[in-house]
């Protein structure tokens, strides 16, 4: 009980602070357990782990749209993938979800060193020919234009949602 009420302190402190550059709040590493991830193919039973890990990585991201897309492409392709693609697969779920789906679903241009990356090139390649083939041109994001269109927080009026997306 004591570390939160002094969570919240330092909390209130970084808050009402002049300078928003000085937190009060320790660091923490940003990296993925899976940038070090070992990539051990050589027996079965290391191959089986290693692919369950991935399979479940890519299904349980927490935003529902990649849950789907990477689960389903992973589940398909993992174990046809060599050293150099699983490297290139963690490279991709180390990704953070939005721009990750913004990237896939073409309403971004992805960075270089993702675009080059040839598993996102393949992801990347499924979704668009999937939006294609399941979804007419007028339903779809403009490229650098938001996905969902029609939701507006900012509008004020009589007709003006509360809070939210309303």
């Amino acid at each position: 009980m004591g570390s939160l009420r002094l969570g919240v302190i330092n909390l209130r402190r970084f808050l009402t602070s002049s300078n928003p550059t000085a937190s009060p709040l320790p660091r923490y590493s940003l990296s993925s357990p899976f940038s070090s991830l070992h990539i051990d193919l050589s027996d079965e039973e290391s191959k089986r782990r290693l692919f369950n890990r991935l399979i479940y990585r890519s299904k349980q991201r927490g935003f529902l749209e990649l849950d789907l897309v990477l689960g389903k492409w992973v589940e398909d392709n993992v174990h046809s993938l060599d050293e150099n693609r699983l490297r290139a697969l963690v490279h991709v779920l180390d990704l953070e979800n939005p721009d990750l789906w913004k990237w896939l679903s073409g309403q971004e241009k992805p960075p270089e060193s993702v675009s080059s990356n040839p598993v996102f090139a393949a992801m990347h390649e499924r979704v668009m020919k999937n939006l294609e083939s399941h979804s007419s041109p007028a339903t779809r994001a403009t490229p650098g234009q938001p996905w969902v269109r029609g939701w507006d927080d900012i509008k004020k009026g009589r007709d003006g949602p509360i809070a939210g997306n309303q």
